[in-house]
């Protein structure tokens, strides 16, 4: 399999066959929490991807060029963090100053993105796959690019379930977790898609 082709398989398996939220269960809290509507979707899911790229990107350094190197690899999860943390804290910086309106909307789910599952969860993905140095960027900013995808699909349709005819008993709650299983049970028509 050429370079090309590896990359290109790592991309689609972490964007969609292995989807983070639907597939691996990881960051449901910002899936449900700020998908109410597609623009903060969208703002969340840029800086999702944003922190889940450098982040995967950083993490392959310090682990495989580091710790590795001087035989501490049971730091990498402290590492882990602490480079998970300094991520959001600069996109929190960057947002705040840029994006008011964007910051203010997002609230306490913002800095939540430092305990987002889904992204220690890829960077722990990317050691335990024992992926090279490119393919670690590319499955970080699929990953990231996968939790966007998802999260706006929702966006959309809570959005177009204000205007439905919900059930009284469903609304709010019942009906997102529904959609949420709906949406799962579609993704898993990828699995299969790349045989390896």
């Amino acid at each position: 399999m050429t370079s090309e082709t590896s990359l290109l398989v790592v991309f689609i398996s972490m964007a969609l066959i292995n989807n983070l939220v639907l597939t691996k269960f990881l960051g449901i809290c910002p899936y449900l929490g700020v998908s109410r509507r597609v623009d903060m979707a969208f703002g969340m899911g840029c800086a999702v991807t944003f922190v889940i790229t450098i982040s995967g990107t950083l993490t392959w350094m310090i682990n495989n060029l580091v710790l590795q190197s001087i035989g501490m690899e049971y730091l990498k999860y402290i590492a882990f963090i602490m480079v998970i943390a300094s991520m959001v804290q600069l996109v929190e910086m960057y947002v705040r100053k840029f994006f008011p309106p964007l910051y203010d909307s997002f609230g306490i789910f913002l800095p939540l993105i430092t305990t987002n599952c889904a992204i220690l969860g890829t960077c722990l993905f990317i050691d335990l796959w024992h992926l090279r140095f490119l393919q670690a960027i590319v499955a970080s900013f699929a990953g990231g690019l996968g939790f966007t995808l998802v999260i706006c699909i929702m966006g959309g349709i809570r959005e177009n379930l204000e205007w439905a005819d919900v059930p009284r008993a469903l609304r709010g709650a019942g009906i997102t977790l529904i959609t949420a299983a709906i949406m799962t049970l579609a993704f898993m028509g990828f699995s299969g898609m790349i045989k390896g």
